[in-house]
């Protein structure tokens, strides 16, 4: 059974690379092409592909990005991978969130690409080595934020907490003094204390430290 594919890129010559790649393997039947996000829009709901190949950049308009977001919303069995010169973190994470399965490279070989189609297919998430590490290098750094506002939560008193808490509300020593029953004197030990626990200098960089910003 062939897989079906659809192609949208607004570079004709990249398009009609990839329409060739599709058309000479076996197990692959290529339904048709785009060149722009308007076109892609009308044409891939009828023509119903198994898989997406999806440019990121369409030229003037919307984007290879909004395209998913508006598609695979009404047709989550249609499955869309970017095909694209794109490696930034922000492109990336933008298309995964609107819906996209896999992100592979426009440099990709031939053969690989072919196979990414096929992985997809089977229910893979198929990505280009470059883009994989990104994608791991970021849910890593996410997680040591994530660890380090764990460890903020546990290295400050319950009185601390409450102090910073105050302070995150724009509140002055006297208020927080006021509000707790406490002297200003109390509050100025506590801030310094808070300070010392979070290696940090003053309280912006308290606050964004302790909330894991």
């Amino acid at each position: 059974m062939d897989i079906t594919v659809c192609i949208v890129d607004d570079t004709k010559d990249i398009r009609s690379a990839l329409e060739q790649i599709v058309t000479m393997s076996e197990g692959y039947r290529l339904l048709g092409s785009c060149s722009s996000a308007e076109e892609a829009m009308v044409k891939i709901p009828d023509l119903k592909p198994q898989i997406v190949l999806m440019d990121i950049n369409l030229g003037e308009g919307e984007s290879g990005i909004d395209v998913v977001k508006h598609l695979k919303a009404e047709y989550p069995d249609i499955l869309f991978m970017m095909c694209t010169v794109y490696e930034d973190d922000e492109k990336i994470f933008e298309a995964l969130t609107a819906g996209a399965s896999g992100y592979i490279l426009k440099k990709t070989a031939p053969h690989k690409l072919l196979e990414a189609i096929r992985e997809l297919q089977e229910g893979g998430a198929p990505m280009s080595s470059q883009i994989a590490r990104k994608v791991v290098q970021a849910f890593q750094q996410n997680k040591a934020g994530a660890e380090a506002a764990e460890h903020s939560l546990s290295v400050l008193s319950n009185r601390e907490k409450e102090i910073l808490e105050l302070l995150a509300k724009g509140m002055l020593y006297k208020e927080i003094a006021a509000s707790l029953f406490i002297s200003q004197e109390t509050v100025r030990k506590h801030v310094y204390h808070i300070y010392e626990k979070l290696h940090v200098n003053n309280r912006v960089e308290a606050i964004n430290k302790f909330f894991g910003r």
